[in-house]
């Protein structure tokens, strides 16, 4: 088609679009037509876009929850193993609980043994001291104290093991006589044992009452708790047997 009739023909759509409306109508609805097509094939081809983007998310979703799979399937694994050593570690613990109970039982049963053995070698020591100390007293009758007091310190080193000091301190309250004054004690120490010993040749319930407050006087200058108080005598009073007793001395005598 040469220019000139393109040109005639535009000119003739141009005069139709103003004059006739029902031919305008036709090519407004051609154009609107070809406008909802072209739109239609934007909309195809991006629900096809679409598609493969959710079938993407769907793969990787897939994966994600495989891999997801594998993890807790791991942790159910080592939360197992775990829960293995946990019982083995508590069995062994209950073991070692249970064989250290059995060598303490062992052990206080073998120390409560050994108490009794030195309980036992230290009262045959004491009836020997008072078999001699008898002997003592038959031999010489009434003697001095300071020749009793060394005779009964050799016996006690001598047949018993024990180290036997001399204990001196000043009573500035007066909690043994009444008034401030020097006050001395035979302290005797063996086998890891203290025992305070007061030695006479007649004994008193005062005697022992004044012993006790020696021993209360010890344990407050010193800090040290005896093990046991002891008194050695020939002779000793009804009355001061009496209150040994209450006051927890051993007295040691053969009347």
């Amino acid at each position: 088609m040469c220019l000139t009739a393109l040109r005639e023909l535009k000119a003739r759509v141009l005069k139709l679009l103003k004059e006739d409306e029902e031919f305008r109508y036709a090519v407004a609805g051609l154009i609107g037509l070809e406008e909802v097509l072209k739109r239609l094939d934007r909309h195809e081809a991006e629900l096809v876009r679409l598609r493969e983007d959710m079938n993407r998310l769907r793969e990787d979703m897939f994966e994600g929850f495989k891999r997801h799979d594998l993890e807790i399937a791991k942790l159910r694994e080592d939360m197992n193993r775990l829960r293995e050593d946990m019982v083995e570690g508590f069995r062994r613990h209950d073991a070692e609980i249970a064989e250290l109970r059995e060598d303490m039982i062992m052990g206080f049963k073998r120390h409560d043994e050994e108490i009794a053995k030195l309980r036992e070698d230290m009262n045959r020591g004491f009836e020997l001291v008072e078999r001699h100390i008898s002997a003592l007293g038959a031999r010489w009758g009434v003697m001095a104290e300071s020749a009793f007091r060394e005779g009964l310190k050799g016996l006690l080193e001598r047949e018993l093991g024990f180290r036997v000091e001399k204990w001196r301190a000043y009573d500035e309250a007066g909690l043994v006589f009444g008034y401030p004054s020097e006050v001395d004690l035979d302290v005797a120490v063996g086998d890891g044992r203290l025992i305070l010993v007061e030695a006479s040749s007649h004994v008193r319930a005062s005697d022992v009452f004044q012993f006790k407050r020696k021993a209360e006087l010890y344990r407050e200058k010193t800090g040290r708790e005896p093990d046991r108080l002891v008194v050695v005598a020939p002779y000793v009073d009804d009355k001061a047997l009496e209150a040994s007793k209450q006051l927890g001395v051993e007295v040691y005598t053969k009347v």
